[in-house]
């Protein structure tokens, strides 16, 4: 027998169409009782509320638009003004892959900020629940995030980096490790033998060790390749690469920030000639380089096809088990790394080899 529309159990209570849907949805216009009796009679009669059909009729009424089918939230948890400017590009990317990927299955993507200078958990809890938004896509944050302020049990998420546990939710993210060895594998093929891998320490412990593990690996089954032990630092700066760069003596650098070329040209090195340079995410880079594109567009894009899934199974609340789906980079040549065959040149300063 199938379940009883919402008109149908209206007035199998004796209740108007509206209070029953306001009672499905928690509305706290409708008393306790009288929503404990609905949501009684609608499990018993087999009944599931469909969230979306609300945020639909709501739009369609004002667009007149057929199309649509709901709205999602894009959450961002650091302030983006206080956002540097490299890792702004990754950001926005990504929100433009997450935007355009829910315009063309019906959804709109509408963007919140949270923190000191946006709203508070509890604010974020009424408007979304006011506005019948159901689905959430948070963005990357720089520290460690607690998104435990919002009542998870009427949302359905993705963050979008390699891992949030306050609360555990579905995670779509790079997949660092391979990454790296894809990047280590096509520097051996250009010919360069002493990789140096330069990491910020907080980012290193945020992905929880990933490009470390896969450079450390790539080196214990690679006795070709010389196992120079990564720079790892508390801030990547001038006073402390050129001495490890003069001491450690890499014939190419794989690092995120692109200013590192300038200071190997200080100590001596000219890129490409005698040194290469590896971005490990070009699309931070300040300049033309040759690296990996962690793809911030089709992470975005996966995220939310991730969440319109849950949404259309009404899949909410914390999952358990939380799920990770990675996605692997794609390699990009660039100016920064000598060509197929070319055979690198002696440095001005004898100093850096």
């Amino acid at each position: 027998m199938p379940a009883p529309s919402l008109r149908e159990l209206a007035r199998s209570l004796g209740l108007s169409h509206t209070t029953v849907s306001e009672a499905l949805r928690d509305s706290p216009r409708v008393r306790p009782e009288t929503r404990k009796r609905v949501l009684a009679a609608a499990r018993a009669a087999g009944y599931k509320h469909n969230p979306l059909a609300g945020a639909l009729m709501s739009e369609i009424r004002r667009s007149r638009a057929g199309t649509f089918r709901g709205v999602v939230a894009l959450l961002d948890l650091d302030d983006p003004d206080a956002r540097p400017k490299h890792v702004h590009r990754f950001h926005a990317e990504l929100s433009r892959g997450a935007r355009e990927r829910a315009s063309e299955l019906g959804f709109k993507l509408e963007p919140f900020v949270i923190g000191q200078r946006g709203l508070t958990e509890q604010r974020l809890d009424t408007i979304l629940q006011s506005r019948g938004i159901r689905g959430v896509l948070l963005l990357p944050a720089n520290n460690p995030p607690d998104m435990l302020g919002l009542d998870w049990s009427k949302y359905a998420a993705i963050y979008a980096d390699y891992v949030i546990e306050r609360p555990p939710l579905h995670t779509v993210c790079a997949d660092h490790f391979r990454s790296m060895m894809t990047a280590l594998v096509r520097l051996q093929r250009l010919g360069y033998r002493r990789p140096g891998l330069v990491l910020e320490q907080h980012h290193d412990e945020r992905l929880l060790f990933r490009w470390e593990a896969a450079f450390r690996a790539f080196h214990e089954h690679h006795d070709e390749v010389e196992h120079l032990k990564p720079h790892i630092v508390p801030a990547i700066n001038r006073e402390t690469f050129v001495p490890w760069f003069k001491k450690a003596k890499p014939d190419v650098v794989m690092c995120h920030r692109s200013d590192v070329v300038e200071w190997m040209t200080a100590a001596g090195a000219e890129v490409p000639k005698t040194h290469g340079f590896c971005c490990l995410n070009v699309v931070m880079s300040n300049i033309p380089a040759a690296g990996l594109d962690l793809q911030p567009r089709a992470l975005g894009a996966r995220g939310v096809e991730m969440l319109i899934g849950q949404l259309l199974r009404n899949e909410y609340g914390i999952p358990d088990p939380p799920s990770s789906t990675s996605i692997p980079a794609v390699w990009v040549d660039g100016p920064t790394l000598r060509q197929q065959g070319e055979v690198p040149a002696t440095p001005a300063d004898a100093s850096v080899v």
